[in-house]
């Protein structure tokens, strides 16, 4: 439910003693998914960062005029100021891992102000522990953009500085498609280094992995003997095919009408089959390999009227490609 700023605006001009400053300001609050944050125990060197979520639910607009850290160990960045009624702004809090001056606990405070639709100020609070006995380079696994259907690997170097027995037990990771493993480089000195390897494998889905790796180690403080290690990337469709769905226009009954589909791949392929679950929607593979393909898809409406939908299936001899399926739809006027 919309909740209504006239509301707000008559607690404000009221000045109630039982409302207060607080009070007044929970309007501005009440747009945030959260207020503070717990990265836990994390690694020297690691990339960490979250984002909060700011979303207008009323009906005017809202405007944040900056926003400002407590600590340097933490910068905080706003991707959108203006926001209209139900817009979204992702506030990102990012923490310095590399200066030896922000090892251990760290705590900040990140002040939001806005000026619209009246002054207000929402404190979001992060809190982490930098470790310095344990150093991870890079600081994430970045996969970047992979190719569906393809397997990536990273490797990490994994450092500690402190016992001779230190040790990582195992990996952890939530995604399933993600897997860890390590291997000792060597020990000795109280110095102890590993080799840490991560898989994405061949049959992740298309989309954003934005993860971590836990590393398990035989710490004895339990807080501490779980390491975060970010894990960031995408995995692009093999093959990209628009537009989708495939909209054929209005037409008469009786019309025939004609739109392409463009199937494009980074190398040449063969459309191998093309079917429609509705025999109205003809398509025709085209002959020979190309890195794009034009799809031809044609509709006769003979006594048709009304919406008609179907699907086409396409499949190709693309490597390690899953069958496109695209939505289609046309609508058909009597005529006269």
């Amino acid at each position: 439910m919309r909740i209504l700023i006239l509301a707000i605006s008559l607690a404000i001009l009221l000045g109630s003693e039982s409302s207060g400053k607080g009070q007044e300001q929970d309007w501005a609050k009440a747009m945030f998914n959260e207020t503070s944050h717990d990265f836990g125990v994390v690694a020297a060197g690691a990339k960490v960062e979250y984002k909060f979520i700011i979303q207008n639910i009323y009906e005017e607009d809202a405007h944040i005029t900056s926003v400002l850290s407590s600590c340097g160990c933490t910068t905080p960045k706003i991707d959108k100021q203006l926001l209209k009624t139900w817009e979204k702004a992702e506030l990102t809090a990012a923490v310095n891992t590399d200066t030896r001056q922000y090892y251990g606990r760290k705590d900040a405070t990140i002040k939001v102000e806005f000026d619209l639709p009246f002054k207000a100020e929402v404190q979001v609070q992060i809190h982490t522990y930098i470790r310095r006995d344990v150093v991870v380079q890079p600081g994430m696994v970045q996969f970047g953009s992979v190719n569906q259907g393809t397997a990536m690997k990273q490797k990490l170097l994994v450092s500690y500085a402190g016992r001779d027995d230190w040790r990582i037990d195992r990996v952890e990771c939530s995604d399933p498609y993600v897997e860890g493993q390590v291997s000792e480089v060597s020990r000795g000195a109280g110095l102890v280094k590993y080799d840490l390897f991560v898989t994405l494998k061949a049959n992740a889905p298309a989309g954003y992995i934005q993860d971590q790796l836990m590393l398990v180690t035989n710490d004895t403080n339990q807080r501490s003997a779980r390491v975060p290690v970010a894990v960031e990337g995408v995995v692009s469709q093999a093959l990209s095919v628009r537009p989708s769905p495939l909209f054929l226009g209005v037409i008469d009954t009786g019309q025939p009408v004609t739109r392409p589909l463009v199937i494009q791949g980074k190398t040449p392929f063969h459309i191998t089959s093309v079917r429609s679950n509705d025999p109205r929607f003809q398509c025709k593979p085209p002959e020979g390999a190309s890195p794009v393909h034009l799809l031809p898809v044609t509709f006769d409406a003979k006594n048709a009227s009304g919406k008609i939908t179907g699907k086409i299936h396409i499949e190709t001899d693309y490597p390690n490609a899953k069958p496109l399926d695209v939505d289609v739809n046309v609508q058909v006027t009597p005529k006269g």
